[in-house]
């Protein structure tokens, strides 16, 4: 069992902790110091709960806006006796439904239906709290030093012993077993918790972690440049029969690597050497290939990139890299792409120092990375200063993640699974690859004791995309955890509400493997995972 950590400052804010077993609707007058709750009975994803919402940590910043540190924290009537930190996506900004639950990674069934305690956070800030800014409100945070650090690393930190207590609190009994789960940014959190809260938890599940994050901000406003001078508008830059071509180009290329052509890469590592972008040219127009090529080398150039490269595969066609790249179809945002609102908005206002105040309007959010000089401004992202002591990328990243240990998490026993779709247009799942290798090396292979990670063959960001993904790396996590059983294949179907699963693949069953294995067929029914074997 992991115990609290308990930092001085926490303990400053809240006390030296709850001792007390409770009725629901008495917890929010045992709030612990410096602790605002409310309580309620109620159901949760068909769970009676005691549901807690709590306020804490609230100040006015140096911006002048007000800030605080708000969650929800689910108390399941049937406990299990363990605990799920639920680490959340995006901006943070907004506290959601405590379940636990991931589109993909965690199965049918969230945590909190399983039994588990589950808390939730908005990261110490409202998205809401600037309407006079527009679109780029969301991210208006950035001006404020300490709302940086607690949207980077803090707020995970300052929560997390005071959800413990509330829990222990509440059930009159220790917590037995401690997870942490998120996707995107919250992946991210998952990877930061293992460097900073190494004791913290038992297992942690990190989805599509954006663990360098200002870094892949760059890539938008790579992304936008070169697609926008193919038309002079990301929308038309590529339709989605263009993208479907170049999904079908690279599916003719490396389909086969796995022994069976069934519209899924599983050996995505030697597509990456099959593939040649050269070919690209027998289904787009010039200026589109070579615009893709960029974007897809991570630079404008044949130098290093200023993020990472990312993976060719089939899942380019979904819906869900249009929608972060060409074209989203949310109308108030001109239907521009999620990089140039969002992101742009990010890059500008969070991931850099000094950071620039934009119009949050979609046509200036998105001039603003048509004239970000990624030549010049590049180096924003790992700049600091007087009012900004840490870079974006010292408050974002994982310590230690260019050159990854994790000696004091596995010193501790902590488990930890990544999983990446292999198209994922926000995040490279490449370079969640080559941080895996690194840890691998750096611990001449002892971190396979700790560490699995699992590329999804045309999954997207999170979910979606023309693959399977409906998969269960919870339950893999939970055995590694508590009976030490290392995770290896885990199946794969089709997720009902992925209208992109192909047809043929519809009652399908994949093995994902952890890297290095791949799944090869190796004879008798197709659609049956035991047809594939997990082999190097």
């Amino acid at each position: 069992m992991r115990r609290m950590l308990m930092t001085s400052a926490v303990m400053a804010i809240c006390g030296a902790g709850v001792g007390w077993a409770a009725g629901c609707q008495d917890m929010a007058a045992q709030a612990p110091a410096g602790v605002l709750l409310t309580a309620q009975d109620t159901q949760v994803d068909g769970v009676d709960v005691c549901q807690l919402h709590g306020t804490m940590a609230q100040r006015t910043g140096q911006d002048g806006r007000a800030y605080a540190l708000r969650f929800e924290l689910n108390l399941p009537r049937d406990w299990n006796g363990n605990y799920v930190h639920q680490f959340n996506g995006g901006n943070d900004g907004e506290v959601k439904p405590a379940t636990g639950a991931l589109k993909a990674g965690t199965g049918g069934q969230s945590p909190l239906a399983r039994g588990y305690a589950v808390v939730s956070s908005d990261a110490g800030h409202a998205g809401d709290m600037a309407p006079d800014m527009g679109l780029a409100g969301g991210a208006v945070f950035g001006f404020d030093f300490e709302a940086r650090q607690m949207y980077g690393y803090k707020a995970v930190a300052v929560l997390d012993p005071v959800a413990r207590d509330l829990v222990q609190g509440y059930y009159g009994a220790d917590i037995a077993r401690s997870y942490g789960i998120g996707c995107s940014n919250g992946g991210r959190h998952a990877m930061v918790a293992a460097s900073r809260m190494p004791a913290a938890f038992d297992g942690l599940l990190a989805g599509a972690p954006g663990y360098r994050l200002p870094k892949a901000a760059l890539q938008h406003a790579l992304d936008v440049q070169q697609f926008h001078a193919i038309t002079g508008d990301l929308a038309t830059a590529y339709t989605p029969q263009d993208l479907t071509a170049v999904g079908d180009a690279i599916l003719a290329a490396c389909d086969g690597l796995d022994g069976l052509e069934d519209g899924l890469i599983q050996d995505s590592a030697a597509c990456q050497a099959q593939f040649d972008p050269a070919t690209l040219a027998d289904v787009l127009q010039p200026h589109q290939a070579q615009a893709l090529r960029n974007v897809m080398r991570g630079t404008q150039s044949d130098g290093a990139p200023y993020y990472s490269d990312w993976a060719w595969d089939n899942g380019i066609a979904g819906s869900n890299w249009r929608m972060w790249k060409l074209q989203s179809p949310i109308p108030p945002w001109d239907h521009k792409p999620i990089i140039a609102v969002m992101g742009a908005a990010s890059l500008a206002q969070v991931f850099t120092v000094p950071p620039t105040k934009v119009v949050g309007e979609p046509a200036a959010l998105e001039d603003y990375l048509l004239r970000f000089d990624l030549a010049t401004q590049a180096g924003q992202v790992e700049a600091s200063s007087d009012i900004y002591p840490e870079s974006p990328m010292q408050v974002m990243s994982p310590p230690g993640s260019e050159d990854p240990h994790l000696q004091a998490f596995r010193d501790a026993g902590g488990k930890m699974i990544l999983f990446h779709g292999v198209a994922d247009p926000v995040f490279s799942a490449l370079d969640t690859q080559a941080y895996a290798q690194k840890l691998l090396a750096n611990t001449d292979g002892d971190s396979a004791q700790m560490l699995r990670y699992y590329p999804v063959p045309g999954m997207t960001h999170c979910s979606g995309g023309p693959g399977l993904d409906k998969f269960d790396l919870f339950t893999a996590l939970e055995h590694w955890v508590e009976d030490g059983t290392a995770p290896q294949a885990v199946i794969a179907t089709a997720r009902p509400d992925n209208d992109e699963t192909p047809a043929s693949l519809a009652n399908a069953a994949r093995p994902l493997c952890p890297q290095p294995l791949v799944a090869r067929y190796i004879g008798g029914n197709p659609d049956d995972g035991a047809s594939f074997s997990c082999v190097e």
